[in-house]
């Protein structure tokens, strides 16, 4: 057994990582937090996933101003869509504490993997042609630009499919409280391939709501007990760092690289989860 102070160190470091990745990829540091603390630390699940949906809170809280700043995330798109994620997860959160620990820890690796696979099936497309706005788009006054630093021209956009996105990111929020994960997995092809919006918009958006989305699921488990801030502490203060470096690289980064990476992490944290739920690596 190592010393106690171990942990908070090893939490710390994990979570600056995970902030840089989360911005990068637009996923939210609960997608590889949550599967990577309960395959590799001695904790109870449920403190993870409070502690998860609690990182990707502050982590997207951090990084949301400048986001919002650069014209890299949109708050007329975030609104409705975390709205009805948010809804979603509390009853996700539910079932998830009322489920036995190692159905949760098996069910956890199977979504991670699915992640990964569908993160590789998946195409991503940097400026999608959307032809026709749509009724909802064009009644909230969902459009504008945003300047795209790698190659110095300002990009319009809109979005279309609307009513599509928002049923999806009903049964993600749910997924996403259920798991602790937030839902920056599945944000960000939403976004993209449904709804039309450029990549790296996307990425921000979903970077930027998750700060909503999360929040309501993760009251959940801090009603329930499941904060504990051994987790907690260290593993915001990384996070918050790990943003900040995260947010002054994305105008520069090719998200595609930092999908590659995280494709991988996903798989190997995966396996791990699986093992850890059917009692065969604890």
């Amino acid at each position: 057994m190592l010393d106690w102070w171990v942990y908070p160190c090893a939490l710390f470091i994990i979570s600056l990582v995970i902030g840089i990745v989360g911005v990068l990829g637009g996923l939210g540091g609960g997608t590889l937090f949550v599967p990577i603390v309960s395959g590799f630390f001695p904790f109870h699940l449920d403190f993870i996933r409070c502690g998860g949906l609690l990182l990707a809170l502050c982590g997207s809280l951090n990084a949301g101003p400048k986001l919002l700043e650069k014209g890299l995330a949109s708050l007329r798109l975030s609104i409705p869509c975390a709205l009805v994620a948010s809804i979603s997860s509390i009853f996700g959160a539910m079932l998830g504490l009322a489920l036995p620990t190692n159905i949760v820890q098996v069910s956890l690796g199977i979504l991670v993997i699915a992640i990964a696979i569908f993160f590789i099936l998946s195409k991503s497309t940097e400026y999608p042609s959307v032809k026709k706005e749509g009724g909802l788009p064009s009644l909230l006054k969902i459009n504008g630009s945003y300047y795209e630093e790698s190659n110095d021209q300002e990009i319009s956009w809109k979005i279309h499919r609307m009513k599509r996105g928002l049923l999806l990111f009903i049964m993600v929020g749910f997924i996403a409280g259920m798991f602790g994960i937030g839902a920056g997995w599945a944000n960000v092809p939403i976004l993209n391939l449904i709804m039309g919006l450029p990549l790296k918009l996307a990425v921000g958006t979903s970077v930027f709501f998750l700060s909503i989305a999360t929040a309501s699921a993760a009251w959940v488990y801090i009603n329930q007990g499941c904060l504990f801030p051994m987790i907690v502490i260290p593993s915001i203060f990384g996070v918050m760092l790990g943003t900040k470096i995260g947010v002054a690289l994305l105008p520069k980064t090719h998200p595609k690289i930092i999908r590659y990476i995280v494709i991988l992490f996903l798989i190997f944290v995966g396996i791990r989860s699986l093992l850890k739920g059917f009692g065969i690596w604890k």
